[in-house]
């Protein structure tokens, strides 16, 4: 896609279009804020154009798909009304609670996008890969350093052998002693950091199954994982820290760890049991 914001090219390439290309076209100019929350035949439905219209159209624009549309379009709009992570936030006149506001927003549309990036296969292949692995090595730095640790606490809890660190060295020594079948889960936003690549492309060589939770891009991470858990690209390219893509990630683990509960609960219950009451007497 060119650098051009995606209204401003749809705007610019309006008379390029076919004549059904501009009934999808005009509406999503109209309407921008629908789009991220509407399924692919009701927008047809609402621009009187068919599905395949739909697909073609954002192929035509340079997206590729019409889940990518929604997500580069919400994510837009919360920009140009919400832009609080990088630098220009020095200049603003906010208060501290309109800052409240925004970060909830900009959370909250954090989440609702991951539904459109978090393929639906991709997940349920993680939790297969989870269950049938030994042992689990979770790596991540700077901003996803939090849900890295996050990660391993829950596994630990399901009764999983997980190690996490944010030393590249120390890494190379835990993966080196997993065995082909067991998981990598790579934590990184961008898909970019070269330790978290060159881990994973260690892990590969070995037979591990290497899991990226990154944004959906064609980042060298996201070509390399055998898995991929996306999130949405919510964060400026100078942002202040990692905010609503941390919500994200957090969400993933959060939802991962409930779906191997409800996969192995029963075989682990009494464990949990045990050491709710050990932390309930610690409390008295």
């Amino acid at each position: 896609m060119n650098d051009l914001r995606i209204l401003s090219k749809i705007k610019n390439d309006y008379d390029r279009f076919t004549g059904v290309e501009q009934k999808v076209a005009s509406y999503i100019l109209d309407h921008p804020d629908f789009i991220p929350t509407m399924t692919t035949k009701e927008l047809a439905k609402q621009a009187g154009a068919s599905e395949a219209s739909i697909v073609r159209f954002c192929k035509t624009i340079g997206v590729g798909s019409f889940k990518m549309l929604k997500v580069v379009l919400a994510k837009e709009n919360s920009e140009s009304e919400h832009t609080i992570n990088d630098f220009s936030l020095l200049q603003s006149k906010d208060t501290p609670h309109s800052l409240f506001q925004k970060v909830t927003y900009l959370n909250k549309s954090a989440l609702e996008l991951s539904v459109n990036t978090l393929d639906k296969k991709d997940f349920e292949r993680s939790i297969e890969a989870f269950l049938h692995a030994d042992k689990f090595a979770i790596y991540g730095v700077g901003g996803s350093y939090p849900p890295v640790m996050d990660a391993q606490y829950k596994l630990i809890k399901l009764g999983y052998h997980a190690i996490a660190s944010a030393d590249f060295h120390y890494m190379v020594s835990v993966l080196s002693m997993m065995k082909p079948g067991d998981v990598f889960l790579v934590i990184s936003t961008s898909g970019k950091t070269m330790e978290a690549i060159e881990l994973a492309k260690f892990a590969k060589e070995i037979g591990i199954t290497v899991i990226a939770l990154t944004v959906l891009a064609k980042s060298t991470l996201y070509k390399l994982a055998d898995i991929r858990l996306c999130i949405p690209n919510v964060e400026e390219e100078n942002r202040v820290g990692s905010i609503a893509s941390r919500i994200a990630q957090l969400n993933i683990i959060d939802a991962l760890y409930l779906s191997l509960f409800h996969r192995i609960g029963n075989t682990i219950i009494e464990g949990l049991n045990e050491s709710r009451e050990r932390v309930k007497n610690k409390k008295k």
